[in-house]
């Protein structure tokens, strides 16, 4: 009999270097950030009059980028503004109808799970959610719903029960997912999906149905699909000719209660809607962000959530990307999906809670660490594709901190 020889451990140098190189890598955003942050000041420190002079320059060229910068983004704005509007008026399901025709993929052969996880939301906010998918403009025996809840959650156990006897007749299939928090998780939505991904996976197999012909929708508890969103999906999905390869992903506004909450944080919803639906208008800088829809296959050969991290739409993105390489792609949804503004108890608490979103969404740069491991070892996917989109991700963070500081500061440090 053949035997295999045991492959011989890393020696404490090799686990050493390991673990510098990992460490270095979960470094490098902040040891960026700080050093680009820094550099007004230490740049004239070191090079005297040449380096504040440089800094000054820098800074000046900076402000003339982002002049232009700023027109390129709101002529994107517009861009998306009237691609929404035409999509909107459109009848989407009269649409898939119309592409059932011999030769042609049926749009109406798929069905629509929207996975919903919570923790502590009202049954006010998830009766409008379940509400707006009931009402879409798609056949009821094609839709699902799926609300995940913890199973020390029993209110959430009440909240659960009260929709399905309201809504489950109006559906396919209304399912109450109870995750039990596995050992070793990262408590938070990622792992909430992972959970509710695996459940649904069992148990629509065995019901019988094709996973190639479910759409998951990643719903947020407090977003209202548009009334066109899943005609629209399926109507695209099947003229997709890699449909199995692709994410489709809405134009997120923070409109529902846009006028109840305070100046700041409506100005803060306003730029993300802003900024969402210019990105929505540069294909390439695309990813995964909040509520996104992709087929159940999909998801299963991914790999499922992230048990362990706290920003599950780009994880799950560089987890596709990686899986699926130039095949994957994020294709737009022109189309709102309709979110709550951070709102709470009281004034300060309402500004705590929009702090608390941003942090959770600067979360994503613990993606870089995550890339940065596996750049270099996936030689069937391009280089420059690796490296462009690698830089997107590490740019746009470090922008978040970075540029308004230099560009309001910047030039003066050096005097």
């Amino acid at each position: 009999m053949a035997t295999v020889p045991a492959e011989r451990p890393a020696s404490a140098v090799q686990q050493a270097l390991s673990q510098f190189g990992a460490r270095l890598f979960e470094a490098a955003p902040g040891l960026v950030t700080w050093i680009l942050l820094l550099a007004p000041a230490w740049i004239p420190i070191i090079f005297q009059t040449p380096g504040a002079i440089a800094v000054a320059a820098a800074v000046l060229v900076f402000d003339v980028y982002w002049l232009f910068r700023s027109i390129t983004v709101v002529t994107g704005v517009y861009s998306t503004l009237w691609r929404m509007r035409r999509d909107m008026a459109k009848d989407w399901l009269a649409v898939c109808r119309l592409d059932q025709k011999p030769g042609l993929t049926d749009p109406l052969q798929y069905y629509h799970l929207c996975v919903i996880p919570t923790y502590t939301e009202p049954y006010h906010v998830l009766e409008r959610t379940v509400q707006a998918i009931v009402d879409s403009n798609y056949p009821p025996e094609l839709k699902m719903v799926g609300i995940i809840t913890r199973e020390t959650d029993k209110p959430g156990w009440e909240n659960v029960a009260r929709l399905k006897e309201k809504f489950g007749s109006q559906l396919r299939g209304f399912y109450h997912i109870k995750d039990p928090l596995e050992p070793g998780i990262v408590v938070g939505k990622s792992a909430a999906m992972n959970w509710g991904g695996r459940w649904m996976v069992r148990v629509l197999t065995e019901e019988g149905l094709d996973l190639d012909r479910v759409l998951i929708t990643d719903l947020d508890s407090d977003y209202r699909v548009h009334p066109q969103y899943f005609g629209w999906i399926s109507a695209h999905h099947a003229r997709e000719a890699l449909r199995d390869y692709v994410i489709w992903q809405p134009v997120p506004l923070f409109h529902n209660n846009y006028w109840q909450v305070p100046m700041a944080v409506r100005i803060m919803s306003a730029s993300t809607s802003q900024w969402q639906m210019f990105l929505h208008s540069r294909p390439h800088r695309l990813v995964a962000f909040s509520s996104y829809t992709c087929s159940l296959e999909f998801v299963r050969r991914v790999g499922y959530w992230d048990k362990d991290v706290i920003p599950e739409d780009s994880r799950f993105y560089w987890k596709a990307f990686f899986t699926f390489g130039k095949r994957f792609s994020v294709k737009s949804v022109y189309l709102p999906l309709y979110g709550d503004s951070p709102n709470s108890r009281d004034y300060a608490s309402t500004h705590m809670s929009q702090y608390n979103q941003i942090k959770r969404w600067a979360w994503g740069i613990t993606d870089v660490p995550y890339v940065l491991a596996r750049l270099f070892k996936h030689p069937e996917i391009p280089l420059t594709l690796r490296i462009r989109r690698f830089m997107n991700l590490f740019l746009n963070h470090i922008n978040w901190i970075f540029l308004p500081l230099l560009l309001m500061f910047g030039a003066s440090v050096p005097l």
